[in-house]
């Protein structure tokens, strides 16, 4: 699905990723972890075409996607989400779904002029899938919401809805479970098991908490400064000694040893 091929991104004289080299396989959830600073935000954002990278290719399904604005590579069904919500406040939770798909005939000023009628039929339409992706996240009680009332896991929710308004095909969460009550983020984790599952979404999830990453992600990606450390499952990664001094810590080792 994705691979990155000696990828650096360079600030100046700050390395912030550093001939990084990995594969997101197709239909997998992939965790990438690492302490502060080891680079993987930019990645994302070199991925995901909110950077340029200083040198080194990112290749989608074969094709050679380094570059690429943001848009387009929306258009081709890779999409990100942010550690930080961004939702239209002032608009409820359903509109802020119906905001996602792009090429709606209400955005031509001459149809809102004489195609009323299919802009009203386009809107039906998007507000019932709307509602069926709000009932899949079980957040569908608060359609009707505005989105700015929202909690932080409840907006976590509604970006990880806004993937189900078009036909996303890999997804890049930052910190997705970032400030979220353990209850939401069960749901949240619930959520991407089935979409993985059940509709064959293909993930990449940076995250802190080691349980969730736990649950939800095989493989395991480990960064530190800007390059790739390590690659495993969960338990490889927790028994790596180079993990361990560089990001997970002793005492993470000695809770390890005790399980």
């Amino acid at each position: 699905m994705i691979v990155v091929e000696d990828v650096h991104k360079h600030f100046g004289g700050f390395h912030a990723v550093d001939g990084a080299t990995l594969t997101i396989e197709t239909g997998s959830i992939t965790g990438l972890v690492g302490p502060n600073g080891a680079g993987k935000t930019t990645l994302f954002n070199v991925i995901a075409g909110v950077l340029e990278p200083t040198s080194g290719r990112v290749i989608m399904d074969g094709e050679d996607i380094t570059g690429l604005p943001p848009h387009e590579l929306f258009a081709r069904g890779l999409l990100r989400t942010f550690q930080i919500a961004h939702e239209f406040s002032s608009m409820t939770v359903r509109e802020n779904l119906m905001m996602v798909p792009g090429g709606q005939s209400g955005e031509a000023l001459w149809n809102a002029w004489f195609a009323r009628r299919r802009i009203a039929s386009e809107e039906r339409a998007l507000a019932r899938k709307a509602d069926e992706v709000l009932e899949f996240l079980t957040i569908d009680h608060l359609s009707d919401e505005k989105a700015g009332n929202l909690s932080g896991g409840q907006k976590k929710l509604l970006e990880l809805g806004r993937t189900m308004m078009v036909d996303a095909k890999v997804v890049f969460l930052d910190e997705v479970g970032a400030g979220v009550n353990r209850t939401l983020l069960n749901t949240i984790g619930d959520a991407i098991q089935r979409l993985n599952a059940e509709r064959g979404y293909t993930f990449c999830m940076i995250e802190h908490d080691m349980d969730f990453i736990g649950r939800l992600c095989d493989p395991v990606i480990v960064m530190a400064e800007g390059h790739v450390l390590a690659k495993g499952t969960i338990d490889e990664i927790k028994a790596n000694e180079q993990v361990i001094e560089a990001y997970l810590g002793t005492g993470l080792k000695n809770k390890a040893a005790t399980a």
